[in-house]
C-alpha cells in the first residue's frame, strides 16, 4: 500500500509516442507471412476443389437465385371502359363516406355515364382503379375494381 502512495508516477506513467512508434504504424510495416498449407504442398501436386474436398462426393450447392419480384395481375386494363355498379356502390364504405343524404342524384352519372380507368394499383384494402368519367368536369376517383362493370366495346351508349 506504502508503494502505491508513496509513487504515483510509476504506476501512471505517460511516455510520449511519436507516430512511428504507435502500435498501428508497426502494424502497417509488417508484412503478412506466407500461407503455411500453401508451403507445405509440393509443386508438382495440384489442389482438389474446395467443394469435393469439403463435401465428400456431394455437389456444391449453388449460389442463391435472385428472387424477382413477381409483376401483379391486374383484373382490368388501363384505357378499359366500366360503369359502377349501383347497389354495390350504395353498399359500400366508399358511399357511406361520401356522407350524401339517401336517394342523392348527383352521383347518377357514374353508374350511367362511360368512366375510363387511368390507372390500377392493388393497396393494403384490394385493387382499386383510378376512374375518370368522360366529359364530366370532376375529378377522378379511386374506386373498388369489385364494384365495377366493364364494357367490352368502346362507343359506350348511355343507359
Amino acid at each position: 500500500m506504502e508503494a502505491l502512495l508513496s509513487s504515483p508516477r510509476a504506476l501512471f506513467s505517460v511516455t510520449p509516442q511519436t507516430p512511428s512508434s504507435s502500435r498501428w504504424a508497426s502494424a502497417r510495416r509488417r508484412r503478412p507471412a506466407p500461407p503455411a498449407a500453401a508451403a507445405a504442398e509440393p509443386a508438382g501436386e495440384e489442389k482438389k476443389p474446395a467443394a469435393a474436398a469439403a463435401g465428400d462426393g456431394q455437389a456444391a450447392s449453388p449460389a442463391p437465385k435472385k428472387i424477382l419480384k413477381k409483376k401483379p395481375v391486374y383484373s382490368m386494363k388501363k384505357g378499359q371502359i366500366v360503369r359502377v355498379d349501383k347497389e354495390k356502390y350504395l353498399n359500400s364504405i366508399n358511399y357511406l363516406s361520401v356522407g350524401h343524404p339517401p336517394f342523392y342524384k348527383g352521383l347518377d352519372y357514374i353508374y350511367e355515364d362511360r368512366g375510363e380507368v387511368l390507372d390500377i394499383r392493388i393497396f393494403e384494402t384490394g385493387e382499386y382503379a383510378l376512374i375518370a368519367w368522360v366529359g364530366i368536369p370532376t375529378p377522378p376517383a379511386w374506386l373498388p375494381t369489385y364494384m365495377l362493370i366493364k364494357s367490352d366495346k368502346l362507343d359506350y351508349e348511355r343507359i
